[in-house]
């Protein structure tokens, strides 16, 4: 099923316990390539195939990694559930579902579909409607400061007492349409992030498709990285440039200070 769901050239195995554990429902070996799943957790086929793919995601990533060094071993992060990671373990969950793998079929429950209807509407479009209506207010706040004389990161700070990086999400958020509310106040600061409209679309599209934010955020690093490779070297060669004169200056200034002692 994993195979099929997508291949892989790296050998694994998949081992059912036969145990029931407290900590976790699967995991993933990455020296021994092996996916071990605790298959007493689970009380159906459908909540089995969700770990087992959620384990297959880490030796896909393993199998990136090695190709990505060449055929050697990578050293292996203490941290894999990356923004990276959950968007790898979504794409193959969506494949895993048209395949007839796996299912996540709410309306199997209709308390649950309706408390789902109740939740976007009541909690995440409503919260998504006050931010882009707060960010406005910050906006006019903003103009008003300026108008006094007043540092508006003081009055931020001190006035109303919010942290500056919300008070500017808010802000960028309000640039956004109402109807963009029922996207939620998370997805509207990610479809907000980018100035290009083309860009924005693509990104309203996928978050109204009901892709996570893990999913987009990954999209919109992959798409950045596809730029010219001169372009690239260029910028390289800014950097490398400020990092050697600003360590020119401080070298100076250490010399001068072991001089004067």
């Amino acid at each position: 099923m994993l195979l099929d769901i997508q291949e892989s050239k790296l050998d694994f195995s998949v081992v059912q316990s036969g145990k029931e554990s407290k900590r976790v429902n699967g995991l993933y070996k990455p020296d021994t390539r092996e996916i071990i799943l605790h298959n007493k957790n689970f009380k159906t086929d459908n909540q089995l195939v969700y770990t087992a793919v959620h384990e297959y995601a880490h030796h896909i990533i393993n199998e990136e990694q090695i190709e990505a060094n060449g055929g050697r071993e990578p050293p292996h992060q203490m941290r894999c559930h990356t923004r990276y990671f959950w968007a790898k373990f979504e794409s193959l969950l969506e494949i895993a579902e048209k395949k007839g793998y796996y299912s996540l079929e709410i309306s199997d429950s209709p308390e649950l579909e309706a408390l789902t209807k109740e939740i976007r509407e009541k909690y995440i479009a409503r919260n998504g409607q006050l931010m882009i209506e707060f960010g406005r207010a910050l906006v006019r706040a903003q103009s008003l400061c300026e108008q006094a004389n007043i540092r508006y990161e003081d009055y931020i700070d001190r006035v109303l007492q919010l942290p500056r990086n919300t008070a500017r999400s808010m802000q960028r958020v309000s640039t956004l349409r109402d109807e963009d509310a029922v996207m939620g106040f998370d997805n509207m600061k990610i479809v907000a992030g980018t100035s290009k409209a083309d860009e924005r679309a693509r990104i309203t599209e996928a978050i109204k498709a009901g892709k996570s934010p893990d999913s987009v955020i990954a999209m919109m690093k992959r798409k950045s990285k596809e730029i010219d490779p001169k372009e690239k070297l260029e910028k390289e060669r800014e950097r490398l440039t400020r990092t050697i004169s600003e360590l020119t200056a401080r070298l100076e200034y250490v010399e001068e200070s072991l001089a004067s002692l």
